[in-house]
């Protein structure tokens, strides 16, 4: 099934055989340190720039509704996002796995996104929207 919204995502996690918890990194764009003169002006244009993790949580597809319910959620830890990098992670025995469980898999996500390594996750918008990025 190709993932083209958040919905898509939500319901291709609950299909799964076994449980998901799904792992979410969200991030800002930035100019890069020492931008030239053509990067300053794509990002004044709301485009380029580098995507930086500022916050991450899992959860479990059940405890999600929409990505409406994700976004406000989001917006009481004060912290601005842009893109946001969803994995997941598959349980064992008919049990999710558990957030600590969950913690070395977003720790090893935020430090992928780092070196600029994106392919490997799904990127969505606000809106929920999948997005591809160059």
């Amino acid at each position: 099934m190709a993932i083209s919204r958040f919905a898509d995502l939500l319901d291709e996690a609950r299909r799964q055989p076994e449980p998901q918890r799904l792992l979410f990194v969200f991030t800002r764009a930035e100019l890069p340190d020492n931008p030239t003169e053509e990067q300053r002006e794509r990002f004044e244009q709301g485009e380029g720039g580098a995507l930086t993790p500022v916050l991450c949580v899992d959860k479990t597809p059940e405890e999600l509704s929409d990505m409406a319910a994700l976004v406000a959620e989001s917006q009481h830890t004060g912290i601005e996002w842009d893109v946001v990098f969803v994995g997941a992670l598959s349980g064992r025995g008919r049990e999710a796995p558990t957030s600590e469980e969950a913690e070395n898999h977003l720790q090893r996500m935020v430090q992928s996104l780092q070196m600029g390594n994106t392919q490997s996750f799904l990127a969505l918008n606000r809106q929920g929207e999948a997005i591809a990025l160059q």
